[in-house]
């Protein structure tokens, strides 16, 4: 489902205009009009507002159905784990790369 299409029904299952929209977001009525015909693609910025506006997490502008599954994680990693880089062969992969991203001292 294209996104456009979302906004509308979401907009209209519950059952706010697009000058409700324009009163959440300060977005104007016209330009709604246009994200929901598709003749303009929104920023995250305002598909952000949108959301607040409806009233529903953003993942549900681009997802039909209930809240998407999380992909799991590689093997050998578990949610305990320390986050990437921080320890082992990853730590050690990162200090070496370290000095080639860092811009070189102004002077």
């Amino acid at each position: 489902m294209v996104i456009s299409d979302r906004l509308r029904a979401i907009r209209e299952q519950k059952d706010l205009s697009q000058g409700d929209i324009e009163q959440r977001t300060g977005l104007k009525r016209c330009y709604v009009s246009r994200v929901e015909n598709g003749h303009t693609v929104p920023s995250i910025e305002t598909l952000e507002k949108l959301a607040r506006a409806l009233e529903v997490p953003m993942y549900q502008l681009f997802y039909d159905g209930e809240q998407p599954e999380v992909p799991s994680l590689p093997k050998g990693i578990s949610a305990g784990d320390d986050e990437w880089g921080s320890s082992g062969e990853s730590a050690k992969f990162l200090q070496k790369s370290a000095p080639a991203s860092q811009s070189p001292p102004r002077g």
